[in-house]
């Protein structure tokens, strides 16, 4: 399936593109999500002559996202919770927690952006990453303690 981009999607091409993908993520994702339209003469037309007004739009995304990583760069949050021995937690700290943990402190992150290597299982100093645009990232850190008996 022949499709045009009208954002950025990661890992697919940047606005303007005419790419090749299997028809269902054309038909289930790109199209409904306003991300792509199909390529035909008609569409091209159009494309043309939003091209600069996308793009723009482009960048506006990329700024604000920009931003928004550095006010979240260098963040440190701080949870306590229980532990079996002092050291390992009951459970872990995943994506969700950390969305939580960001809306409280003012941030409105899905806990799909969140980017962790593993869970957090111990106490201590971790890190992990939010997505903020395809090509924005920020790396934030948590520090987990043991709440005393």
């Amino acid at each position: 399936m022949q499709l045009i981009l009208l954002e950025r999607v990661e890992g697919l091409g940047n606005v303007g593109d005419e790419v090749n993908v299997r028809p269902g993520y054309g038909r289930n994702f790109l199209l409904p999500q306003g991300k792509a339209a199909v390529a035909d003469a008609g569409n091209r037309k159009v494309f043309e002559r939003r091209r600069a007004l996308l793009e723009s739009k482009q960048a506006e995304v990329l700024a604000a996202a920009e931003a928004e990583a550095a006010k979240l760069e260098g963040l440190t949050l701080e949870v306590v919770l229980a532990t079996s021995d002092g050291k390992h937690l009951y459970g872990s700290v995943g994506a969700p927690e950390l969305a939580a943990l960001l809306k409280d402190n003012g941030f409105a992150v899905e806990r799909r952006n969140i980017l962790q290597d593993e869970h957090i299982k111990e106490v201590g100093n971790h890190t992990f990453r939010v997505r903020l645009h395809p090509d924005v990232t920020a790396t934030l850190s948590i520090t987990v303690t043991s709440e005393q008996h």
